[in-house]
């Protein structure tokens, strides 16, 4: 390896503990002003705005975003657009947190006695406190940063990561004293894999009806086997006279009855089914069948009402075909 490559790996871990040990400052000098910043926020009845100017705005949209997936209602409001119009968003039930290293951007400034006129509670994200953001402001954290990364200390890099921090911490506290749950979670996010986890049922993925492979005790070997092909499930419930699950037969024991030899085929479904098959219900989650079938190395189940009535029946391929 030449010297550049070296240097260049050895700058890039310089600027990553350097910012790494500006949170670490941060965490530091957190004082009750955070726990109050987090009071306010719990206790307010409207929505939370967050409100910056270039690199501090954008990471102002990233926290909003994540205090909107966690249980807290959030926007990002730009301060200019604030100050043409958009701070009709704002009602005296919001909270506002605004994003300011200096603490003297000047669009922000300028919609501050517009947003303490509505009655709005103000928190500032700078490292100024004496700047006029600080001064106007109800609740200060302090995000201030001995150096930008930034080799001139200009372009904004360690002060919007503990910017970006500050924020994680004020959503993931509040998080936990809403109680936001895993569940909860998952409502936010259906797209994604946790939301299918958390979200979805054996219901959402089973084969019911016509296409629910089932005979009755006393069918024979053949009618088993045709229903089986029909199907395309490699699988057969058996039910007794009254609509309840007696059994179930597969192509494995078919496999095991060819080897076995002798006359087969005219053997009622009573005589060849495994009795007592584990099943599941229609309200479980597909994540806990899937669990299910990995446990006991089995590629479909029947799904049962609380009858032990066959209503469905779930492969492991609907599992993995639906991101599982």
């Amino acid at each position: 390896m030449t010297n550049e490559p070296i240097q260049t790996i050895s700058d890039g871990k310089k600027i990553l503990v350097q910012e790494s040990e500006a949170i670490l400052n941060m965490a530091g000098k957190l004082d009750g002003s955070f726990a109050e910043a987090v009071g306010i926020l719990f206790a307010c009845t409207g929505k939370i705005i967050i409100s910056g100017m270039g690199k501090s705005g954008i990471i102002g949209q990233k926290i909003a975003a994540t205090l909107s997936s966690t249980g807290t209602t959030a926007i990002f409001l730009h301060p200019a657009d604030a100050a043409h119009g958009d701070l009709g968003v704002v009602s005296e039930k919001d909270a506002v947190i605004c994003l300011s290293k200096s603490g003297m951007t000047e669009e922000l400034n300028f919609i501050i006695p517009a947003l303490r006129e509505r009655g709005v509670t103000i928190i500032a994200f700078t490292g100024n406190p004496r700047s006029y953001l600080a001064l106007n402001s109800h609740v200060v954290l302090d995000t201030g940063v001995e150096q930008e990364a930034c080799p001139y200390d200009l372009a904004p890099t360690t002060s919007t990561t503990v910017m970006l921090a500050m924020g994680d911490a004020l959503a993931m506290c509040l998080m936990r004293k809403k109680n936001f749950t895993d569940l909860e979670f998952a409502l936010t996010h259906p797209k994604g894999s946790l939301g299918r986890q958390l979200t979805m049922k054996v219901a959402d993925l089973m084969a019911r009806e016509e296409s629910l492979p089932l005979v009755s005790s006393d069918a024979h070997v053949t009618d088993l086997i045709l229903e089986m092909t029909s199907k395309r499930y490699g699988v057969s419930g058996i039910v007794d006279h009254e609509g309840r699950l007696a059994g179930i037969f597969t192509d494995g024991d078919l496999r095991r009855l060819v080897q076995a030899g002798g006359d087969f085929l005219q053997k009622k479904a009573s005589e060849v089914m495994t009795r007592e098959p584990k099943t599941v219900k229609a309200d479980l989650l597909a994540k806990k069948c899937l669990e299910i079938l990995e446990t006991y190395r089995i590629t479909q189940l029947l799904v049962c009402d609380h009858e032990n009535r066959p209503v469905g029946l779930i492969h492991i391929h609907d599992l993995v075909t639906a991101g599982l």
